[in-house]
């Protein structure tokens, strides 16, 4: 029973970042004529909450394990409340970039600390489980955000859906405070010493397999980091559907992660890590192959515009906790450090995707398709170069 609600409580900290990403997404269009702003303006709300979620993702995991996992996690839910207040109450677009800032800025924690708690208490195949059933809970958050914030956009207006932050954010402090366990003792924690901790950062980046790996399971997401970031865009004007539409988009994205992280929630004590994670490519393949074709030969319609997304996400999820496992336990002895870099990987690509890469392609659904196959072929790349240098290493050894 505990396990069940340390999985809840870890998956409830690592929805504030896809849910602060997608509530307000219908509401793109609205902020634009309220500050009276191009679209385009608009979309840096997402890019600099985005760079502000990458950016501290590399001291957290630090933070944590030199001051314990429970304190940062609690002190970040305390900003990201009171940014949330601020962004429902900004007076002007800059000020709105500033709080979002704030609130990128302080919405990483829960998922970066939370894969060091669960790589504290469990073992390689339990970790793999754990991860695969809080990605199977939180993925829930991706799904309904859009859709909460858009029927919130037409009753309250725009500014609600940051209220719905800050309730939200308070009743993570609060469950938190009660039920969240420290699973760093104390004499496993690091001195905190800025020296010590540049060492740590450039031992870690130093690691070719390290890097490579966190490149890899950053590119996996970029399909994800795409499609999210587009979506007003998609939704509205390739699709042509209302504010109230982006279920259409999100619920077989996100149910195809659900989905597919229960099957390898199941599968984690029956099938090689290393086989899941070629299973989960072969997948993701398929369903690139597959968008690019039908985008080419149709215009985009639904449902057969999203099936594909669907089905790449349901591979996305049987690779990642594998990959992610994997990753962290190049270095066992500073997992919140290893959590940090590999967050901020896929954060960054993440926001470069959003604010660059994303405005080139969102107005055509072909772009959009190519630009995931894209990002899959990179994955790929990257996780087989740095499977084939380990490999060579251990040969040498």
């Amino acid at each position: 029973m505990k396990t069940v609600k340390l999985t809840i409580l870890l998956a409830g900290l690592a929805m504030i970042g896809p849910f602060a990403t997608d509530t307000f997404l219908p509401s793109f269009h609205a902020i634009a004529q309220y500050f009276e702003v191009s679209y385009l303006l608009v979309q840096q709300t997402l890019s600099v909450y985005l760079f502000g979620f990458s950016l501290m993702t590399l001291f957290y995991g630090t933070l944590s394990d030199s001051f314990g996992r429970r304190p940062v996690i609690i002190v970040s839910l305390v900003v990201f409340t009171i940014a949330s207040i601020g962004a429902s109450m900004a007076p002007s677009f800059s000020l709105l970039l500033l709080f979002r800032a704030l609130q990128g800025a302080s919405a990483g924690a829960g998922r970066v600390v939370g894969q060091a708690i669960v790589r504290d208490r469990f073992n390689s195949a339990d970790a793999q489980r754990m991860i695969s059933n809080i990605a199977m809970v939180f993925g829930i958050a991706p799904a309904i955000a859009p859709v909460v914030g858009g029927f919130l956009h037409v009753t309250f207006g725009w500014r609600s859906n940051f209220v719905l932050m800050a309730l939200i954010g308070a009743i993570l402090v609060a469950a938190c405070l009660r039920a969240l366990p420290e699973t760093l003792p104390q004499q496993a924690r690091h001195p905190f010493r800025p020296g010590l901790i540049l060492g740590n950062f450039r031992t870690a980046i130093r690691h070719w397999r390290f890097v490579l790996c966190c490149l890899a399971t950053g590119f996996s997401f970029g399909g994800f980091a795409l499609y999210i970031s587009s979506a007003a865009h998609f939704v509205m004007e390739i699709l042509h559907l209302p504010e109230t539409a982006f279920a259409w988009l999100f619920v077989p994205m996100i149910g195809g992660t659900v989905i597919g992280s229960a099957i390898g929630s199941r599968l984690a004590h029956r099938v090689r890590s290393a086989a899941m994670i070629r299973i989960g490519f072969i997948i993701m393949a398929v369903a690139v192959v597959l968008n690019m074709a039908y985008t080419y030969a149709f215009v985009a319609a639904v449902p057969w515009a999203v099936l594909p997304i669907m089905l790449y996400s349901f591979g996305l999820s049987l690779a990642i906790p594998g990959m992610t496992i994997a990753t962290l336990d190049i270095f066992p002895t500073m997992r919140g450090l290893a959590s940090s870099l590999q967050s901020f990987v896929q954060m960054l690509i993440f926001a470069l995707v959003s604010g660059f890469v994303a405005p080139l392609l969102f107005d055509s659904a072909f772009k959009l398709a190519a630009g995931v196959t894209a990002a899959v072929i990179l994955s790929l790349s990257f996780w087989l170069l740095g499977n084939l240098r380990d490999r060579k290493t251990d040969g040498r050894d």
